[in-house]
């Protein structure tokens, strides 16, 4: 349930467009950009990202750098000196909405500025939260790309709202090539709550990527992160495989947990709580810059080799289509430009 409200003297910044009962605000943040360019990101291709925040609050999340970048940008800039400190639970109770990105896309949006490149919408926060519903602002997004041929186009979502949007795809997929990733790090619901508080459930994704596939869409899982010592065991994985199989994934793709500052003061806590046996576990594994080790990287990518052989599942990489990966947390803070 959302309200038009008064803006706060904290928020004077932005325009406050609404608020839940449970507190969440959605703030107007202004854009004078929105494709952000691959010089700028660090990535080998183009992202945007409608929302800044996410109500979906995952445990594990790189974003709330970004958040807290933007946060404290804008209030630096308006000199805010009544705004509070920022929270990391400002990133899933304050939503910044790029209200108007269709608008700015639709000046911006050149296929030959691309330089063959993708567009991948949703690399630091999902395009579908909650917060689409009442905002559209992806769907916007979406009709002015769909106006365009020749755009190479990858979406990230947890959200079965992607549906919604399914004849917006149709008119993209026949103009350009077009890629869903449906974002899934396992079958077991309570797994699942426990590290993704208000996330879609995984059977809910599940029929929205057989509904996807069903539309003649080209879309698969990604499995993205996976979490040493949680979803990384080969019965968890397998089920995992088995189920994006029986929905007709075209692909199933995976990437580790990159264990950032920003995400381990936020995601070993939630080990501390569910998996306090592996504690030690995640305080060896991960270098001084946040990434897994060499060795369980190449482990990881030879176990799913050989259950995407056994299921029969694609990893999409000889498709040629968008590779997403996450973001660095060092240049997360440069792809959400105010």
């Amino acid at each position: 349930m959302m309200a038009t409200l008064p803006v706060a003297p904290a928020e004077a910044a932005w325009r406050v467009l609404g608020e839940r009962r449970r507190g969440t605000r959605f703030l107007q943040l202004p854009v004078t950009s929105v494709l952000n360019s691959p010089a700028t990101t660090g990535m080998d291709f183009w992202s945007v990202n409608p929302y800044v925040g996410c109500e979906f609050g995952c445990r594990y999340c790189y974003a709330r750098f970004a958040h807290q970048y933007v946060t404290e940008r804008a209030q630096a800039q308006h000199a805010l000196a009544d705004a509070s400190a920022w929270h990391a639970d400002d990133f899933e109770r304050r939503i910044f909405v790029k209200a108007g990105a269709a608008e700015v896309l639709a000046l911006t949006l050149r296929p030959a500025r691309l330089s063959g490149r993708a567009i991948v919408i949703g690399t630091a926060t999902d395009p579908y939260q909650p917060a689409e519903r009442t905002f559209r602002i992806t769907r916007a997004l979406l009709e002015r790309m769909a106006q365009v041929h020749g755009l190479h186009v990858g979406i990230i979502t947890k959200s079965p709202l992607v549906t919604r949007d399914i004849d917006v795809l149709r008119r993209l997929a026949e103009r350009s090539r077009l890629t869903l990733h449906v974002s899934l790090i396992g079958v077991d619901a309570a797994l699942v709550r426990r590290l993704e508080p208000r996330s879609p459930a995984p059977a809910a994704r599940l029929r929205a990527l057989e509904q996807l596939i069903g539309a003649g869409l080209h879309a698969g899982v990604m499995l993205a992160p996976v979490l040493p010592g949680i979803t990384d065991n080969v019965p968890h994985l397998e089920a995992l495989m088995r189920a994006a199989r029986d929905a007709g994934a075209h692909f199933v793709r995976a990437e580790p947990l990159r264990l950032y500052p920003a995400i381990r003061r936020r995601f070993l806590p939630a080990v501390v709580e569910h998996f306090p046996h592996l504690v030690a576990k995640y305080e060896s594994a991960f270098d001084a810059r946040g990434i897994v080790r060499r060795d369980y990287a190449a482990a990881l990518q030879r176990r799913m080799t050989r259950l995407r052989q056994k299921w029969g599942v694609s990893s999409g990489r000889e498709e040629g289509a968008a590779q997403p990966v996450v973001c660095p947390a060092a240049t997360v803070q440069k792809e959400l430009p105010l």
